[in-house]
């Protein structure tokens, strides 16, 4: 069986010496990091206030789900000679119906799963925000099957309050079933930044209504695709967007910072995405408390945009089409 591509975060290719060497961690950094995550735990209980969405593949997770299964179960020819003919819910229904076919059970997928590259420190950001009091949604065009199995393994399932992602559950025969977030074919949602089956703006339009409701009032959002700009389109100035530096949706934020009104904190791996994610959190909590110095907007460094995307993690397997987006960029 062919190994699974997946770009973990500990096997990057070496960056270049001028970018290692501003890539550099200092030892005051260092130590703030260690201390960060305990910080949170030992805190009382006051960031009631904020919601933290995450996107989960390649963000919680640091690699696609569908990619890993289909890779693991030796599935990536059909998968790709199949991917023209077929939208991606479809597609991944079908190959979840071959894996059926050929006896592999539904325990089997899921051991697969637990397998798939989760670093300790995203489970000890999560794990640490939401004993701070926040309030944490994923929104995800994965599946729920694969989203609260991988949850689950780690520990980290009753931190969300909410999932948002397309529909995976298990008929009578034993079978997984996977189908779209919004049934396109009968309803467009009419965006051109997101795939056709879901609309992140759009449910983070929802999410933002039901927790506003809930009394939270800050937002924080955490992505690295296409679609993650969309959702993060819908945050507020007071807000927070945490992209993936080197991904897709830090590539179409460089290309027009001005359609994101909240302020920016980009992130490369778990390590710093742990920091920036708690300190953004903490700052929040404290603009709550009257500090309304606690977050300073921070520019997009968009002169590092091409050596940033050279030395980012990449998939030797890149199967989600960018999605049409050049109206909006």
């Amino acid at each position: 069986m062919a190994p699974a591509r997946c770009p973990l975060s500990d096997s990057r290719p070496s960056m270049s010496s001028a970018l290692l060497a501003s890539s550099l961690t200092s030892y005051s950094e260092k130590k703030d990091r260690s201390c960060l995550s305990q910080k949170f735990h030992d805190r009382p209980v006051r960031m009631a206030e904020i919601a933290v969405v995450f996107d989960f593949d390649k963000t919680i997770l640091d690699c696609d789900s569908d990619d890993w299964v289909v890779d693991k179960f030796g599935l990536s020819e059909a998968f790709d000679r199949l991917r023209p003919t077929l939208p991606w819910n479809s597609l991944m229904d079908r190959m979840m119906m071959e894996l059926h076919s050929r006896g592999k059970t539904v325990e089997e997928i899921a051991d697969c799963l637990k397998e798939a590259p989760l670093h300790p420190k995203i489970v000890s950001a999560i794990k640490s925000a939401h004993a701070s009091g926040c309030d944490l949604r994923i929104l995800s065009d994965s599946n729920v099957f694969f989203i609260e199995t991988i949850l689950r393994h780690h520990g980290i399932m009753d931190c969300f309050a909410e999932i948002n992602t397309n529909p995976g559950s298990v008929d009578a025969k034993g079978r997984l079933n996977v189908s779209p977030y919004q049934d396109f074919y009968h309803l467009s949602h009419g965006c051109k930044i997101c795939p056709a089956n879901m609309c992140k703006g759009a449910v983070m339009d929802k999410i933002r209504s039901s927790a506003s409701a809930e009394g939270k009032k800050r937002f924080v959002y955490v992505g690295d695709g296409n679609a993650d700009l969309c959702a993060g389109m819908k945050l507020e100035e007071e807000d927070v967007l945490l992209p993936r530096k080197g991904f897709p949706v830090w590539d179409l934020i460089c290309r027009n910072p001005t359609l994101v009104k909240a302020r920016i904190r980009e992130w490369t791996d778990a390590a710093e995405l742990e920091t920036v994610l708690l300190n953004s959190v903490d700052a929040l909590g404290r603009l709550e408390n009257g500090n309304a110095k606690a977050i300073r907007p921070i520019p997009v460094a968009c002169k590092f945009q091409t050596s940033l995307l050279d030395a980012a993690p990449k998939s030797p397997t890149v199967r989600r089409e960018p999605e049409p987006c050049s109206s909006v960029v």
